[in-house]
């Protein structure tokens, strides 16, 4: 059964993820094509270096080729931001990006992007998933491996320099260039090694990299961006006396960062330092984007400089679906990725890691120096996450519990508001906040809290487990 979360079909290699879903899902999205009237537009396919990655691309490309749906291949291993990038800049009716982002080895999957290079809306995937089920393997139309290479429908692209282009035409290299920086890049054995090192080293930046290599186990951990795997990174630019060092994750949709100090930078503390500088620094106007389960530092900042902060339920097509309604920005979350407004509709980590070496050769600051000063201006919140698995029996006591009765723990705090709109959100009367929701993308339940010290948040956090048995308490 394919299922659709927040991030796009993700499912186990060699249980869901097999070469019969994948070809079956390819029908169901030409059949979709046919339907709408956008077959001559076609579709963009890429792909990452997961295990099965690049053959699960042709699986997919057979099916299209042999429905009449014209495929641009991207045919190398590239940032799924660039999939997106490609679909915007042809008209492409749909693309796909081959990856689990920043899941285990273990999963692989699709995301599904619409026109203008946007993730597919929910009505999409519902749909899309519901027509699948109704497939079996006789209804997939399909060209032999050997007729692909030369088929009519296929154009093969080997070249990344448009969207390299793109990315460097947005950055002020003048003022990189003359900064001098340091900088560590960890693309956590995905894809992002040779996009921004071409970008920064473009920018006369030294450039040190590590874990590049192709490893499909990722050495062992998992590729995304968060502060207990860039343990390497942050001794790496301690070593090297770095200005800063650079993460991405699998696919390089999201990034993570180290500053000059060896001190993890959350994914909230860029986008509100980012947001900040492309109001003050670039001079730009306009409200912000987040989703629920990201800092409210954001709305500070926002009502400092007589904006407006958004928030939107989990997903990132939420995000860019209010960015366009309001000409935001900049929006983004607090797993990691953002974009800003001119881009692409969807998390870009190159870009943002670019704007962010800008940030910091402009102001002939350090990074660390960058976020102390922000703190000053408006104060500090500190966000608490934890995640925690379980069993379909327990899945079901959790959603009866806190969805469907709306139970909840006694805060010892005055509560403002709670909104069910996606899980559960918690607002109280002292700037602090909670949520609770299953992931869309993992089979855990997520619980993000934030307050002004890392001690009230943690109280939050430790409340709604203790009180649900979450992991075991």
């Amino acid at each position: 059964m394919i299922t659709f979360g927040t991030g796009g079909w993700r499912a186990i290699i060699g249980d869901e993820f097999t070469r019969e879903n994948v070809r079956l899902l390819a029908q169901g999205l030409a059949d979709r094509m046919h339907a709408e009237g956008v077959v001559e537009r076609g579709l963009v396919i890429s792909y990452d270096r997961r295990f099965l990655s690049d053959v699960a691309a042709w699986w997919a490309i057979e099916v299209l080729a042999g429905n009449g749906v014209p495929v641009t291949v991207i045919t190398r291993p590239v940032p799924t931001p660039m999939c997106m990038w490609t679909v915007k800049q042809t008209g492409a009716a749909y693309g796909i990006a081959v990856t689990a982002s920043h899941n285990p080895a273990l999963y692989n999957g699709l995301k599904i992007f619409t026109e203008g290079g946007r993730d597919a809306e929910l009505e999409v995937t519902d749909e899309l998933a519901a027509h699948v089920a109704t497939l079996d393997p006789a209804d997939v139309r399909s060209l032999a491996p050997h007729e692909v290479q030369g088929s009519e429908f296929v154009t093969e692209q080997a070249s990344i320099n448009w969207y390299l282009d793109a990315i460097i035409g947005q950055l002020d290299l003048d003022a990189i260039r003359h900064a001098h920086l340091n900088i560590v890049l960890d693309p956590m054995f995905g894809v992002a090694q040779t996009s921004l090192q071409t970008i920064l080293v473009s920018a006369r930046c030294q450039v040190e990299v590590i874990n590049a290599r192709h490893d499909p186990l990722f050495g062992g951990r998992m590729p995304s961006p968060a502060e207990g795997s860039l343990s390497p990174l942050r001794q790496a630019v301690l070593d090297q006396g770095a200005d800063l060092g650079i993460a991405t994750d699998g696919d390089a949709d999201r990034l993570g960062i180290i500053d000059d100090q060896g001190n993890y930078l959350s994914p909230n503390q860029v986008l509100v330092l980012l947001y900040e500088y492309l109001l003050t620094g670039k001079g730009w106007t306009g409200p912000v984007v987040r989703n629920l389960s990201t800092t409210h530092l954001l709305d500070r900042v926002a009502a400092a400089h007589g904006q407006t902060c958004h928030e939107v339920p989990v997903g990132f097509k939420w995000i860019s679906s209010k960015m366009a309604e309001t000409d935001a920005v900049i929006g983004g979350e607090s797993s990691g990725g953002l974009t800003v407004r001119g881009h692409i509709p969807g998390k870009d980590g190159i870009q943002a890691a670019g704007l962010l070496v800008e940030m910091v050769a402009r102001s002939g600051k350090k990074l660390s120096q960058l976020y102390a000063e922000l703190v000053e201006r408006h104060g500090a919140l500190v966000m608490e996450e934890a995640a925690y698995g379980y069993t379909p029996e327990r899945r079901d006591e959790l959603q009866r519990r806190i969805f469907d009765e709306h139970e909840l723990p006694a805060f010892g705090r005055e509560i403002d508001r709670i909104s069910w709109e996606d899980g559960c959100k918690v607002y109280f009367t002292d700037d602090s906040w909670l949520t609770i929701r299953f992931s869309g993308t993992e089979p855990v339940i997520r619980v993000f809290s934030e307050a002004e010290t890392a001690e009230g948040a943690q109280e939050l956090s430790r409340t709604v487990a203790d009180h649900f048995s979450l992991g075991g308490s």
